[in-house]
């Protein structure tokens, strides 16, 4: 199969189902950015995260695969798996496991710290980007009901992820300094 189709030269592409949309359509936006948001967390785990955590996130980008064959399926398909309660449902347990570990916040951080977790906060922005489209999609068109959930619940995980790999490496987190305080 060659990478290249021509296809897509004039602006446009092709959405699961056949449907041609603009490439700057809601919906690919949606799903791009989500894609947007897997690379940047594989970009922390070459960082060499903990091995738990590492884990943790390769099922996480797997998830994440779901999630934009999901935005990128207008309309229903029985080959296209589907964002369940089960993927929100694993982030959920994560993000209590992890936070179980972590000293509780005091004040506001900064992305920062390891490597790996500041590329794991720039993996939540990201996300939150993801949401923001999608749910500017979901104003235009009908999506699947648990990927704003599931985006929503995964920026969370990912800022818990970064304190975590902080935590693990004996880092610290990266303290926010009012510019009120700084002077005192």
């Amino acid at each position: 199969m060659k990478i290249y189709t021509k296809t897509g030269d004039a602006g446009q592409t092709g959405l699961f189902g056949g449907q041609r949309v603009a490439k700057d359509a809601l919906r690919v936006q949606a799903y791009g950015t989500a894609d947007e948001c897997n690379a940047v967390v594989g970009l922390a785990r070459a960082a060499g995260l903990d091995p738990g955590l590492d884990a943790i996130l390769a099922i996480v980008q797997n998830q994440l695969f779901v999630v934009g064959a999901d935005l990128a399926t207008p309309g229903e398909s029985a080959n296209i798996p589907r964002v369940g309660d089960e993927e929100v449902l694993f982030l959920e347990q994560w993000i209590d496991t992890l936070e179980a570990e972590l000293e509780p916040l005091r004040q506001f951080i900064l992305p920062g710290g390891t490597p790996g977790a500041a590329q794991l906060h720039l993996a939540r922005t990201t996300c939150r980007r993801a949401e923001r489209w999608a749910v500017s999609l979901a104003h235009e068109e009908p999506i699947s009901p648990n990927v704003l959930t599931y985006l929503n619940r995964l920026s969370d995980f990912l800022f818990v992820a970064a304190r975590a790999a902080n935590a693990r490496a004996g880092t610290p987190d990266v303290p926010w300094v009012s510019p009120r305080l700084a002077g005192k």
